[in-house]
């Protein structure tokens, strides 16, 4: 059965009072206070230190009093009827506070008070990561010099030359968009400045995961105090439906392609590489003797080595080119865009994003009916090529497709072998 309190009998100057419950008892004190009026103090024992706590009226230091002699009453229960594990764990807190001078009553008190403003610890913690970032030392440093300064480290660490030369095309951009120190950044104005471009969502979020990807940098390095693009909106990419080019598209686009970007063009539409392929595919690559081009796992985007066949007009697109030796795209990747895009004007028609692949495939199937062949050809699997190219366009129009030439056509022994099997 609990004490109860006991007070002794209220008399006007039996001070200071005493409040007590159990074994514990709190002294009451009244006191004149420097405006010259009555005033009243706790004596509160609850920490290490001795503290006094003060109050306008006589009742509320009496209830504050009891209050605190019931609180250390149930301390000295708790504190004497501790397991030994108890004990452990209280003497490892305590140590663990001491290499900051903190007692476990302060830490408690602070945590307690912490808990109270923020509803819960996780949120304590991401306050204090917060607090730690806005308040952290950074060293101030230009867009341009942060740009410049990631540059060196990915080629150090040995990006390649495609990954690097596509980086620094984008980060530049984002330079020149900002030219200022990288901590005075913000998600507002990277919001607004890729809202501002009109991009497609895959060039929205390709120029996206670039700048979160140098603003990440500059946090680490403490260029700035936090990375802004986190907080840039995402978009959800739609695959949407394939494009490819009618017969008729494809051949404008042949007739009026540079000189240079031909061979692109053929093999990217009646061989169905990818651009990225392009780029890294080199003319000993291209056996035109034995009608087939290796892609190696160095140029394939699925690091996995593929043999396409060279079909008939394939052939004569390249066999001026037979002669050629090291890359058939030197210029990268920039100048491979532009041409795309120079080409579809002087053509007078868009440019369709991977039409020259979907086209290969499209086509290729519609003539084959054979799924697990076309994927073989193009480096993925029957399901893909299911999924995205049946019965996109008519065999009829594959036909024409196959039959687009080059409007002088070269003789020569390599074009002897009979075009593929229609699998009819």
């Amino acid at each position: 059965m609990n004490p109860t309190p006991s007070q002794k009998p209220k008399q006007e100057e039996n001070w200071p009072r005493k409040i007590t419950f159990g074994r514990e008892s709190v002294s009451v004190y009244k006191r004149l206070t420097p405006a010259g009026k009555i005033g009243f103090q706790v004596a509160n024992y609850s920490g290490t230190k001795r503290r006094l706590d003060s109050f306008s009226t006589e009742n509320e230091a009496l209830e504050a009093a009891n209050k605190l002699a019931r609180q250390l009453s149930q301390r000295d229960v708790l504190s004497a009827s501790m397991t030994r594990e108890q004990s452990i764990e209280y003497a490892s807190v305590v140590q663990s506070l001491q290499p900051f001078g903190l007692t476990l009553s302060a830490a408690v008190a602070a945590i307690v008070e912490a808990v109270k403003l923020t509803g819960d610890l996780p949120t304590v913690a991401a306050a204090i990561r917060f607090y730690k970032a806005k308040h952290k030392t950074i060293t101030p440093k230009n867009v341009a010099d942060v740009v410049a300064e990631l540059l060196a480290l990915k080629k150090s660490r040995g990006a390649s030359e495609r990954y690097l030369e596509d980086l620094q095309f984008r980060l530049d951009k984002f330079s020149d968009a900002f030219q200022c120190n990288i901590g005075s950044v913000t998600t507002t104005a990277v919001q607004a400045w890729l809202d501002g471009h009109k991009l497609s969502t895959q060039s929205y979020n390709n120029n996206r995961r670039v700048a979160h990807l140098l603003c990440e940098f500059a946090a680490r390095r403490n260029y700035a105090h936090d990375n802004p693009v986190a907080g840039v909106d995402k978009v959800k990419i739609s695959n949407g439906e394939c494009e490819v080019f009618t017969p008729d598209e494809a051949t404008k686009l042949l007739a009026s392609a540079p000189e240079d970007f031909v061979p692109c063009l053929a093999l990217g539409l009646f061989a169905g590489i990818r651009s990225a392929e392009l780029e890294r595919l080199k003319w000993q690559d291209i056996d035109l003797k034995q009608r087939h081009i290796v892609v190696g796992k160095s140029a394939a985007k699925t690091a996995s080595r593929r043999i396409v066949p060279i079909v008939d007009n394939l052939a004569l697109w390249l066999a001026t080119y037979a002669e050629q030796k090291g890359n058939v795209w030197p210029l990268g990747r920039i100048s491979f865009h532009k041409r795309e895009q120079t080409t579809a004007k002087a053509a007078g028609i868009r440019w369709k994003r991977n039409a020259m692949r979907h086209s290969f495939a499209s086509y290729m199937f519609a003539i084959l009916n054979d799924a697990g062949r076309v994927a073989g050809m193009c480096g993925n699997s029957p399901k893909v090529i299911h999924r995205h190219y049946k019965q996109l366009c008519t065999q009829a129009d594959a036909e024409r497709f196959f039959e687009i030439k080059p409007p002088k056509t070269v003789v020569a022994s390599i074009l002897t072998v009979p075009m593929l099997e229609t699998g009819k």
